[in-house]
């Protein structure tokens, strides 16, 4: 999954359904991984390759992951225990499961956050108090 960007507000159906916007449906593959974010504050979806890489650069500060350190181990182990399968349905769209749903603190009305290699899914009073808390301007501090 590469190139991944933008902001859309969608609603989840009744059955925990979420549609996908056309840009992310035209790049990304039908089998797809759902998981709680590490802060528990939204969902991150990824290929199965981009999952994989991204669970092997959780240790990186750690110098990569050690089969024989048993936190690396256990981590691992819950960090891939929290992620499930979903697949696009004919008409674009992903089933969340609702313990992921309640897990994250979605309502009904989602933004969908591109992130270049995954996008992410919040609750959309989440994602705007979040972007609230973002001083972007920072990045264009003077020295």
């Amino acid at each position: 999954m590469t190139d991944l960007v933008g902001e859309f507000r969608h609603k989840l159906d009744a059955k925990g359904r979420l549609s996908l916007p056309s840009d992310f449906r035209k790049v990304l593959p039908m089998n797809l991984k759902i998981t709680l974010s590490p802060k528990n504050d939204s969902l991150y979806v990824f290929d199965s390759d981009g999952f994989s890489a991204w669970v092997a650069s959780l240790f990186n500060k750690d110098g990569g992951f050690q089969p024989s350190n048993s936190k690396h181990v256990n981590m691992r182990k819950v960090l891939n225990s929290r992620a499930k399968n979903v697949e696009l349905d004919a008409s674009g769209r992903i089933g969340i499961s609702a313990d992921l749903r309640n897990a994250a603190g979605l309502g009904k009305d989602v933004v969908l956050v591109g992130d270049t290699d995954h996008f992410e899914i919040w609750d959309a009073k989440r994602w705007d108090d979040f972007c609230n808390s973002v001083d972007l301007s920072s990045l264009f501090d003077e020295d």
